[in-house]
């Protein structure tokens, strides 16, 4: 183990400080939770607030002692790696937790409802009902919107409504409601799954009151004083883009001043805030009660909540790395076939090259409390990012737009690599289109206002 390495990061969600083993619970409860939660690595002998190595007395006996309160006071049986670490003249004791395949665990002396915990950033939260049955099903490989609800008929699920949501992609035929588990067998009859009714039943609200979204535009960089607000209720497929319009409609626009033109273009990059709001839609726990998903936009920045925490077994430098893990199958799989996301763990990496190349700061990912917040600045931090290809067409566009046709000619592309420079600079907010289709030979293309 790499003590030196571990002593240059900050405690964390799989990183804790101990000074030593005088009040045991708060090491088993940290225990438990990096096994319910992500893993990680508790070190004794060491301050948490200097990250002062002031060592252990007697290793060997600490590493036998607390390998008993951990087989003693932690249930199912937990068996993490302890190991004796040295550092200058003195000892420090290492408890390497791996994410356990038999949670959820528990503290013994508080009992299976009451001694669950989770680790949220640098703090052990104790579980409620909603991450304790999430924990259950997810050990199992289980989504919780694929669960069955026996309660109702397969009609619950509304055809029609998907049928429209399907309609600018294909046909959707009665058997894909059972393809994309929007309804499922059961006990010899077909029912709707959770993931049915959330995106197409007919009496959504009355079984997830909070499945919707509220969008606000605050004044200032606080809460204080609110400009504008809405209710989006819709189904998911149409409140995304209700969400995107919302946060378009009062996004900052920045100038750029060049040699020749001033050009006005929105604050976030489109394709940041598209999947910025999916993402909240597609990964948000929709067990949780009393909060929908929410969207705040201030002068400086946007931000987005979703309830819930990461999956378990995923950390916030996972998603930077784009590594990801589907919380919800059934809204996944219906938006991958919408082309509304593509391969898993990709939105991130897209969100913070859409930022870079716009000259604003990566989005900031961050668990707070029982939900996940993604915070896009709109404060730029260096000069947007535009190749000469891409500063030509920009600087091609008139004010009465611009057909493909006369593009390609001026930035001397075939008509094929013109349409993708055009698609990259819509979706970075340089561009606007007017036209159905990008091969609609009427389509014009103008430069973003």
């Amino acid at each position: 183990m790499d003590l030196a390495d571990l002593l240059n990061r900050a405690e964390g969600k799989t990183l804790e400080f101990k000074r030593d083993l005088s009040a045991p619970k708060g090491v088993l409860k940290s225990i438990v939770a990096f096994a319910n939660t992500s893993g990680g690595v508790v070190l004794i002998g060491i301050e948490d607030g200097t990250r002062s190595v002031r060592g252990v007395d007697k290793p060997l006996d600490l590493e036998e002692r607390l390998a008993s309160l951990i087989s003693d006071q932690i249930a199912p049986r937990l068996v993490p790696e302890l190991e004796i670490v040295p550092w200058r003249g003195t000892h420090v004791l290492a408890v390497q937790v791996f994410p356990s395949p038999s949670r959820p665990h528990y503290l013994v002396r508080e009992g299976r409802d009451d001694g669950v915990y989770v680790r949220v950033g640098s703090t052990n939260r104790r579980a409620d009902a909603e991450p304790i049955d999430e924990l259950r099903h997810y050990v199992h490989g289980e989504a919780y919107d694929e669960q069955p609800m026996p309660e109702l008929d397969s009609e619950a699920v509304d055809f029609r409504a998907a049928s429209d949501s399907f309609a600018g992609v294909r046909v959707l035929r009665r058997a894909d409601l059972e393809t994309l588990r929007l309804i499922t067998p059961y006990q010899g009859r077909t029912v709707p799954t959770v993931g049915g009714v959330l995106l197409f039943g007919r009496d959504r609200e009355r079984y997830f009151p909070d499945a919707w979204i509220q969008a606000g535009r605050f004044a200032g960089t606080d809460k204080s004083r609110i400009l504008d607000q809405a209710e989006i209720r819709s189904y998911p497929v149409g409140a995304v883009a209700e969400a995107i319009g919302f946060v378009q409609k009062h996004s900052l626009r920045g100038a750029d001043i060049g040699p020749i033109y001033r050009t006005e273009r929105w604050s976030i990059p489109p394709v940041a805030v598209r999947e910025m709001v999916i993402n909240a839609v597609v990964h948000a726990d929709y067990r949780q009660r009393g909060a929908p998903i929410r969207i705040a936009i201030f002068d400086d920045r946007v931000e987005v909540d979703n309830p819930g925490l990461l999956p378990f077994g995923l950390t916030v430098d996972d998603l930077y790395r784009g590594i990801s893990k589907l919380r919800n199958r059934v809204i996944g799989r219906v938006f991958h076939a919408l082309g509304l996301i593509e391969h898993w763990g990709s939105g991130i990496q897209r969100m913070t090259a859409a930022c870079a190349d716009a000259g604003l700061p990566p989005p900031v990912l961050e668990e707070i409390g029982t939900h996940f917040r993604v915070t896009l600045s709109t404060v730029r931090v260096e000069a947007p990012v535009l190749d000469q290809k891409d500063q030509e067409i920009v600087d091609a566009l008139t004010g009465d737009g611009m057909p493909t046709s006369e593009i390609a000619k001026v930035a001397q592309l075939t008509t094929r690599a013109t349409r993708t420079r055009l698609a990259k600079l819509i979706e970075r907010g340089f561009v606007r289109a007017v036209g159905s289709s990008p091969q609609d030979p009427k389509r014009r293309y103008f430069r973003a206002p």
